[in-house]
């Protein structure tokens, strides 16, 4: 029988809790092995600390979040707005996602507010894509293996692209009953309260993420607390009517029928 095995891959540490965290629980809760990785280091995310004291500091607050959330850490292959999509971090992240082998990943929207955001994206499905390509070396090296994937994508920070948007899930997952674990979760990245209402004008750090959650959870029609997803494309993951979230989770899932409804006629 296959492992079930989800990865949630986010740029930041706190970026897989506004955005993923509850989903990724969910899926503990359901059975599956679950791991965490935030690409960059979070080394730039503090007015006071210089890079090397962040960088030591959102790490140790990352993996107290991963435990807290029931996932396997994985340490960060870079720094802030160093994800850049090269070759170097391209390797690197296939050899991490060769040795855990996910049937399911967690990750961002292609479109959002940032590069770091859109550039983890990208990173990730072309790493993930390259899993089964026994020619293309990974640093460091690891065998390539052809086991299905499906990637979702997470909505983007405000639930906007980076020229305002409006991102409309494909699916919608049930947060409610995890929501105070997603809370615990970003809670521990007690540095990020005052960076974000210095540099970005969070009021509230906590109530932006429950915001956010509430917002989807009204999108849905039925939730109160939500995450919203859209599926990737099939081709070169997995069947093409692979839908993990929906086996695994059944009655915390909702489809986006209208969704799928413009996705067949071309919009």
């Amino acid at each position: 029988m296959e492992t079930k095995i989800a990865f949630a891959i986010g740029s930041h540490p706190d970026d897989i809790e506004f955005h993923m965290a509850g989903t990724l629980r969910l899926l503990k809760q359901a059975g599956f092995e679950t791991h965490y990785l935030n690409l960059a280091s979070g080394n730039c995310g503090s007015s006071r600390l210089d890079a090397a004291a962040a960088r030591v500091i959102r790490k140790r607050e990352a993996r107290a979040a991963a435990e807290i959330l029931g996932a396997r850490f994985h340490p960060s292959l870079t720094d802030d707005l160093e994800i850049l999509y090269s070759l170097r971090l391209l390797r690197e992240l296939a050899a991490v996602l060769r040795e855990v082998k996910p049937t399911l990943i967690l990750t961002h929207s292609p479109q959002d507010y940032m590069e770091d955001h859109t550039n983890t994206c990208r990173l990730v499905v072309t790493a993930a894509f390259a899993r089964g390509m026994r020619n293309f070396k990974t640093v460091p090296p690891r065998a390539s293996h052809n086991g299905a994937v499906t990637i979702y994508h997470a909505m983007p920070h405000g639930l906007r692209d980076g020229l305002r948007r409006r991102i409309i899930p494909g699916c919608f997952v049930d947060t409610h009953s995890v929501q105070e674990t997603k809370r615990q979760a970003l809670c521990a990245h007690r540095s990020q309260q005052s960076w974000l209402r210095a540099s970005q004008s969070f009021n509230s750090y906590l109530r932006s993420m429950e915001n956010m959650s509430l917002e989807v959870g009204r999108m849905s029609k039925r939730f109160n607390h939500a995450e919203g997803w859209r599926r990737h494309s099939h081709l070169g993951f997995c069947e093409v009517q692979a839908e993990p979230l929906r086996d695994a989770l059944a009655e915390f899932y909702l489809l986006n029928k209208a969704y799928e409804r413009n996705l067949e006629k071309g919009f």
